[in-house]
């Protein structure tokens, strides 16, 4: 993405709005989008002739290859961060252009262009089609149009909007963090939002397009003690309007975040040992995202690796685990009318009961394996090819009260927000952090504690759980492999039986 910038060390919000507007000189990938950007309106939607598609595709599958698509976008957006109460940054961005890609047999090529034009689009399918020189030469059908379900709704279009507003929210989450309590000594407030266009036309007749707005909003607060720090982190994040703040406020984010910062003040060094871990509802459902959905995978099932090869329909986990996966979800993170093959998005059922039953696919991988395409289909970008990934992606709720989960278990960890982590996704052996976690004694959420880690097997963690509570919850999160992709995840209140915990201390007991 090309990027016009403008930076400012604590200026007032005026006179930062001012210079932010009007930028400075930089590259972008069309002039026409740099305009919108300077002006704050939202880009011309993209468009492109489906005459012109039709020759692309023809032009990709003329030496050969089973299938071949287009895909087109441009992306407007724009970044600003506050910090110790000052507008610090502003980064207005704008990308435009298209890949082209063939598929022939298990070997794909690829090519993109950051120009959208007829002849930019028959060098890339050119230089794409040279992996098909031996096979046999396909037809492509003509694309027509086609709708697809929306899932993603909008009141106040982000184009819309003034960048009055979008500072205003920034300074009330950072005046309700300050306020929270006086040992909150510095907050961050980062905002970031982007209108995506999209086209997507394939050598089976398809042509889709649609437009994608997205906000992602990030708080993070420092509570300072007598003797140790912790920084807080929460964040907000849909394809939505600038609505989304009305019915989860600026301050909401804020004070949850400063809670998460005093709380974790009086923390001592976690215990180390294998013990019953209790997760609350929301992000701690990256842990299986991480550890149990990219197994799932169909790529790396395709290359048989990791620990669900061979084992479709056969028992995996406890018959309270359902694992789902689901792009239709209404305006969330992960959800999309479409994924960037055209593939529909639909609720797809990973694990049911303990059974695996179904594999996350795209268009190479569906095919390599004789399956469905389940939606799953996407890129970072224009510039990239897309792989299967998660969409949003949880642990189906189940039948437990969550206060009676914690009632019993005698002792343990109660971990309320994980943090960063590893996973390897040929043996699914994980390890996590846990950002924000407390002590179980007799039942009952205690002291805080620092330090604490979850290390073992996806396998094994979900053999090992057995309560579901009926709280579903979930949280917004960027998945990286190879590429950024956006995505959710979620779960209930569970309880997992004996997990080996990392901490700077011998378990007392």
């Amino acid at each position: 993405m090309s990027y016009l910038r403008s930076f400012t060390a604590g200026i007032p919000r005026r006179r930062f709005l001012e210079l932010g507007l009007k930028g400075g000189a930089v590259l972008v990938a069309a002039p026409s989008m740099l305009s919108c950007v300077k002006a704050g309106r939202r880009a011309e939607p993209l468009q492109v002739e489906r005459a012109t598609l039709d020759r692309v595709l023809r032009k990709a599958l003329e030496r050969g290859g089973d299938f071949a698509d287009v895909y087109a976008e441009n992306r407007v957006s724009r970044r600003i961060l506050m910090e110790e109460s000052k507008f610090k940054s502003a980064v207005f961005g704008a990308s435009r252009g298209a890949g082209v890609r063939v598929i022939a047999g298990d070997k794909t090529g690829f090519a993109y262009t950051d120009e959208i034009s007829e002849a930019a689009l028959l060098r890339a399918a050119e230089t794409a089609s040279a992996i098909a020189r031996s096979g046999a030469a396909v037809e492509p059908v003509p694309v027509r149009e086609e709708k697809r379900p929306s899932f993603i709704t909008v009141k106040v279009p982000l184009g819309e909007v003034a960048d009055e507003k979008r500072l205003e929210i920034m300074k009330r989450a950072d005046e309700a963090a300050l306020s929270y309590d006086p040992r909150i000594r510095m907050a961050s407030i980062d905002y970031y939002d982007e209108v995506r266009g999209r086209v997507v036309a394939t050598s089976e007749g398809l042509y889709l397009s649609d437009e994608l707005p997205l906000i992602f909003f990030i708080v993070q607060t420092l509570g300072a003690g007598d003797t140790q720090s912790h920084m807080g982190r929460e964040r907000l994040s849909r394809h939505s309007g600038i609505e989304v703040f009305d019915e989860v406020t600026p301050e909401d984010v804020a004070r949850a975040c400063a809670r998460e910062s005093i709380a974790m003040l009086e923390a001592q060094d976690a215990p180390a040992g294998r013990m019953d871990v209790v997760m609350q509802n929301g992000w701690g459902g990256v842990l299986v995202h991480e550890a149990v959905g990219h197994p799932l995978e169909a790529d790396n099932i395709a290359r048989k690796t990791g620990v669900f090869v061979g084992k479709m329909g056969q028992k995996v986990a406890t018959p309270v685990f359902t694992m789902v996966d689901d792009g239709t979800l209404p305006n969330f993170r992960g959800t999309t009318d479409f994924d960037d093959e055209g593939t529909p998005m639909r609720r797809n059922v990973l694990i049911e009961e303990g059974v695996l039953v179904k594999y996350m696919t795209d268009v190479l991988s569906a095919k390599q394996l004789g399956m469905e395409r389940t939606g799953n289909g996407r890129r970072e970008s224009f510039r990239y090819l897309p792989i299967p990934r998660m969409t949003n992606t949880f642990i189906e709720k189940g039948q437990d009260d969550p206060a009676d989960i914690l009632a019993s278990t005698p002792s343990g960890i109660y971990v309320q927000s994980l943090s960063g982590g590893s996973v390897n996704p040929t043996t699914g052996v994980f390890n996590f952090t846990c950002r924000e976690a407390y002590l179980i004694e007799n039942g009952k959420k205690t002291a805080p504690v620092r330090g604490a880690t979850l290390i073992g097997s996806c396998l094994d963690v979900i053999s090992n759980i057995d309560a579901v509570g009926r709280d579903l919850d979930f949280g917004p999160g960027i998945c990286g492999k190879g590429q950024e992709a956006e995505v959710t995840a979620g779960q209930p209140t569970v309880r997992i039986r004996g997990i080996n915990v990392g901490g700077a201390r011998a378990r007392r007991g």
